[in-house]
């Protein structure tokens, strides 16, 4: 009970400063507040939303009100309903064609019935928890339906901007383009392209008036501006017709049969769902990305399924068209500054009082004005970017066949055509493999590339019999994938080529990982990355890091007699030597390969697993340049590796290296400019933002600075490591407390010096005038760090009073 008793005190303390004594107490619940960047976010997409809404419902051939009845419950029901606060929901282009074509078999009051009937299909697969499933459709086949509505959209209101009536379908409408054109509407073409050149043109007003009259939606000023021409030119056209509410047809019993009503629903369900579940993870990806403060929750994808079902019920049983989320309006409340679903209902509320108060208004727009509008989204539709894309990831095919079968056929059926080809493009991929051989210079080379299955293992059979009993032979495999008839084939074959005399040496990637030799695989366990491939005791043991080290996947091979080689035990390295080799006659081991040919076989490596993979971003640092963030002056010590313990790549670190981590202080004496110019130009030209200082362990350097005789010959490094001795006059200085390592003592002398050094190499840097300029100006920040080898544990210097203390990094800290 004592322990509730603080947080009772708590309570009250607050109660009284939000509440003075003497003031009265609140009257209900608080009133809800609504940001101002909410209220004019609602404006700007309302703006948008009312002529596109207008212009969807013209496209599908549906009475005009149900744009708007759709807008609204889009916004007021998935706003408060929905996953995803910013997305902004209502009659979407993507659905044109879907329901224009339910409208001409089935009717408008039927269509109405399956846009209800699709909400309850999706109101269960919300509540089945299968969101994050409809994102396994490759992006080829959703982009390729997007596009495919596109071009459908675009050349049925093509007809209307030329003044004639479309035709129900794509082909149809191509071919009545000829006598369309031959048959002109001057006055419908004029306000089309008046239309078409105010988007246009809107968007791109120069100088600092052009940026406030940006803020008005280009889709609002093209429609307004065409209206006010025809208008005041007197032009007679088809304009907008708003029947009384009193008249506006609602949602009837379905009729038709019932296969054909189930694969109606099955489209709709479809479309909205995965256009509305892909639109909130691109609203994600704007809301990360925009500038400024408020926090906006990531979308909960469940719940906007959920959200969306519940609107295509009611907006179906109001009359209005399909509901899904529409990215140029959700684009628009983002860019806008909206902060939470607020602005989406607002929205809503705004397309309510239209389309009661407005309804003279709206009669004077133009239909060829919305058939402009809506013919350019459709257009827009068809992303070049997009076709890039599945162009650099070879799914061209996919999108391909998937345009042209929505175009041909319809939306189902051209999403089924694109996931039959998808599915057959991945299966070729994983059934096509590239087996060659070539010898080189004495040494013959087996090349598998794809996927090694038992598709393949006759023609790899094939290749590895062209390799002659006793040679040597070097087996690459450029593949993710291996298949245990593949796996049997080689390993066989492994074995019977080295009883017979030969050498096989098998490289490739698994998940990164470098693959053991088949033969070495004694513990049943599959090459398939999931383990170390052959980590036996009598195996090769490949760690994720033995490609740096130019590592050999090795059996050992014993001496005669069957004694195992000095010093090998577990089959890689002699636990006190370098690599060995087979012995020659007579059993003495033949010297380890030259530094110079491991060198180049390191390089043939990485030119043959590893630039491919990194020669885009090499690419673009060549054309932009290097911007490093951070100088990181450390050790020349071969075993400590910066990328490694920094987990850094290409660009992000501008290196310095020297025997003991050392910074001359600045001043002719120092006899030494390389390390001073390299501070001078990563601060000055560079702009790096932070300077790290890092020592290690087992300092060479440190412990010739320990046994350093003061009358000793000077060598060139006694004479380098004059600039060490600071440290070691600090060490020895008793006036402040010794650096230390967090939670124990170091080890022994030469650990202490290592640590000192780091210290007093960061004072050596503030002297720097560089250094101390940006220090003043808060443009830079230091740090020192201490990495123990034999730990592989980093630590990094933190100041507590007057004590320099080395803290342990785990896994869980994310910044200096």
């Amino acid at each position: 009970m004592s322990a509730c008793v603080p947080a009772r005190a708590a309570d009250s303390d607050r109660t009284e400063r939000a509440h003075p004594p003497h003031s009265p107490p609140p009257s209900g619940p608080p009133r809800p507040r609504i940001a101002g960047a909410d209220l004019s976010a609602s404006v700007a997409v309302f703006l948008i939303a009312l002529p596109l809404s207008l212009g969807i419902a013209l496209a599908t051939g549906a009475p005009l009100q149900a744009g708007l009845v759709a807008a609204a419950v889009g916004g007021i029901v998935v706003g408060r309903l929905g996953g995803s606060p910013l997305q902004v929901s209502g009659p979407a282009a993507g659905l044109t064609v879907v329901t224009a074509d339910l409208i001409q078999h089935y009717g408008w009051r039927t269509t109405c019935a399956i846009t209800v009937l699709a909400g309850l299909a999706q109101l269960g697969l919300g509540c089945l928890r299968v969101a994050r499933g409809a994102l396994a459709v490759s992006p080829a086949i959703v982009h390729g339906m997007l596009a495919g509505i596109g071009v459908t959209i675009a050349v049925a209101q093509l007809h209307i901007v030329l003044g004639g009536t479309p035709q129900s379908s794509v082909p149809d409408n191509l071919l009545a383009l000829p006598a369309q054109l031959a048959n002109l509407h001057p006055a419908a073409l004029s306000v089309s392209l008046l239309t078409l050149a105010l988007l246009l043109l809107w968007p791109r007003l120069p100088g600092r008036a052009g940026r406030v009259l940006r803020a008005v939606p280009a889709a609002l000023v093209a429609v307004a501006g065409a209206t006010a021409v025809a208008a005041a030119a007197g032009l007679v056209l088809p304009k907008v017709d708003l029947p009384s509410w009193h008249n506006h047809a609602l949602a009837g019993l379905p009729e038709g049969p019932v296969l054909g009503l189930a694969a109606a629903v099955l489209t709709t369900t479809l479309v909205c769902s995965v256009q509305s579940l892909l639109g909130a993870v691109a609203v994600d990806k704007l809301v990360s990305g925009r500038p400024g403060p408020g926090h906006v929750g990531r979308s909960d994808l469940d719940r906007e399924l959920l959200g969306q079902g519940a609107a295509n019920i009611v907006s179906g049983s109001l009359g209005g068209l399909p509901v899904a989320g529409v990215a140029v309006r959700s684009s628009a409340n983002v860019k806008a500054g909206a902060v939470s679903r607020n602005s989406t209902m607002l929205h809503g509320v705004l397309v309510v009082i239209a389309a009661l108060l407005m309804v003279p208004l709206l009669e004077l727009i133009p239909l060829a004005s919305l058939a402009a509008l809506v013919m350019a989204v459709g257009i827009q539709m068809v992303s070049l970017h997009h076709i890039r894309t599945v162009t650099r990831h070879r799914e061209v095919l996919v999108y391909a066949a998937t345009t042209l079968g929505v175009v041909s056929l319809g939306v189902l059926e051209g999403v089924a055509l694109g996931i039959a080809v998808a599915v057959g493009v991945a299966l070729h991929r994983l059934t096509r493999t590239r087996i060659t051989h070539e010898e080189q210079e004495g040494v013959h080379h087996v090349h598998v590339r794809g996927q090694l299955t038992f598709l393949a293992v006759p023609r790899l059979s094939r290749a590895l019999h062209l390799v002659p009993q006793g040679a040597d032979v070097v087996v690459a495999l450029d593949g993710s994938f291996m298949d245990h008839a593949a796996y049997e084939t080689l390993q066989d074959w492994q074995s019977t080529h080295t009883a017979r005399g030969g050498t096989v040496e098998i490289t490739g990637r698994r998940a990164g990982v470098r693959i053991a030799e088949p033969a070495a695989l004694t513990s049943g366990h599959p090459p398939d990355g999931s383990e170390e491939a052959g980590a036996s005791d009598t195996g090769c043991r490949c760690r994720p890091w033995t490609a740096w080290r130019n590592h050999q996947c090795e059996r050992p091979r014993p001496l005669p007699g069957g004694a195992p080689r000095p010093g090998e035990t577990d089959g890689t390295k002699g636990a006190d030597g370098p690599d060995v080799t087979d012995g020659a006659a007579g059993g003495e081991p033949e010297p380890a390969e030259t530094g110079g040919h491991a060198l180049v076989r390191g390089i043939s490596a990485f030119q043959r697993n590893t630039a491919p993979l990194v020669r885009g971003e090499l690419a673009r640092l060549a054309r932009e340049g290097q911007r490093p963030a951070h100088l990181f002056l450390t050790c020349a010590d071969s075993r400590v590796v910066t990328s490694m313990i920094t987990a850094s790549g290409p660009g992000d670190l501008f290196v310095v290296r020297n025997i003991g981590n050392l910074v001359p202080p600045p001043g002719a004496e120092s006899g030494d400019d390389s390390v001073a110019a390299a501070i001078e130009y990563a601060v000055e030209v560079l702009a790096v933002r932070s300077i790290t200082v890092c020592g290690h362990s087992g300092c060479s350097a440190m412990q010739a600075l320990l046994d350093t005789e003061p009358d000793g010959a000077r060598t060139p490094l006694r004479r380098w490591l004059r600039h060490g001795r600071p440290s070691l006059q600090r060490m020895g200085d008793d006036s402040g407390p010794p650096s230390r390592l967090a939670g124990r003592a170091p080890a022994d002398a030469v650990e202490q010096l290592c640590l000192t050094n780091v210290v007093q190499q960061l004072d050596h840097l503030r002297a720097h005038e560089p250094v101390a300029r940006a220090l003043k100006d808060g443009a830079l920040e230091l740090h020192g760090m201490y990495f123990h080898v034999g730990e592989a544990q980093a630590y990094l210097l933190t100041e507590r009073d007057e004590e320099k203390v080395f803290g342990r990094v785990r896994s869980a800290d994310l910044t200096m």
